[in-house]
């Protein structure tokens, strides 16, 4: 039986339009390319549907992450994988990687990072947040001084509980920096009220550099301090970072390279001898 090119060309322009009509524009763009890949492979039909939505799902799926990545707001693409964790011996990276599977999560479970600056905690919240965002689920990141600020703005403007359906509404909260700068006088009654709203309906990442036992010095109020630590602690993993400083190794590393391009030695350490200027 002999095909009509008439016929079969007014059926790729009606399938094309009804492609984009249902706005499956990837799917439109790529059919022609679907169509002879399906002839020249010798792919079914049901082959070359699958195909064709495939790439609609994946395209759809890519804008999608990339929306949740920039309501996100993380402060750099870092992964689980971009973490040396030889480099760290501080941190427990069994218990890491087992963060990375997002069980917590399912739980509304808490995590804290507390340790010295430097030492990969920020990194790591954010390696976190990533895979959350990727797995579909919507993420928010901010410092503490920031979540303080905004909360004060809001209250000042009236909108405090439009802010705090806004705080309490992601699947993951990430609050950094905390203990870094001191908060405004409600700084910790609002970052209490955050955490209250989101206690035991979904989970949140803190990093500080504030041992747990000095919270109450840190924010000058032992009260607020307990209750919220009596809500984070409720369920939470409690990552202790005890180790040299990501960045200034990285200086190091990058002073030394550009001593050796220059033809000079790495600065010999203190007590080691060389010259001294007379």
């Amino acid at each position: 039986m002999t095909t009509n090119p008439t016929s079969e060309a007014r059926r790729y322009q009606n399938l094309r339009a009804h492609l984009g009509y249902l706005k499956l524009n990837d799917a439109a763009e790529h059919l022609n390319t679907v169509l002879d890949v399906a002839r020249s492979d010798g792919l079914s039909l049901t082959a070359a549907l699958e195909r064709l939505l495939e790439i609609e799902v994946e395209a759809t799926e890519a804008r999608r992450l990339a929306s949740r990545l920039r309501f996100a707001c993380l402060p750099g693409p870092w992964t689980i994988a971009d973490f040396d964790f030889a480099a760290q011996p501080g941190v427990d990276e069994n218990l890491v990687r087992d963060l990375a599977t997002l069980r917590f999560l399912d739980d509304a479970a808490n995590v804290l990072f507390v340790g010295p600056p430097g030492v990969g905690k920020t990194m790591l919240a954010t390696a976190l947040a990533r895979g959350t965002a990727e797995a579909g689920a919507r993420v928010y990141f901010t410092t503490a001084a920031d979540l303080a600020a905004k909360c004060h703005k809001a209250a000042l403007e009236g909108r405090w509980n439009t802010c705090m359906r806004f705080f309490a509404g992601p699947r993951l909260l990430v609050i950094d920096e905390l203990g870094y700068l001191p908060l405004p006088g409600d700084g910790a009654s609002a970052l209490f009220q955050v955490i209250n709203q989101r206690y035991l309906k979904s989970s949140t990442i803190l990093t500080t550099n504030v041992g747990i036992a000095d919270w109450a010095g840190a924010f000058g109020d032992a009260t607020v301090a307990a209750a919220m630590l009596d809500r984070l602690l409720h369920r939470a993993t409690v990552v202790g970072i005890d180790g040299p400083s990501y960045r200034l190794r990285a200086h190091q590393r990058t002073s030394d390279t550009l001593r050796a391009a220059a033809g000079h030695r790495p600065a010999p350490a203190a007590g080691q001898g060389g010259s001294h200027a007379s």
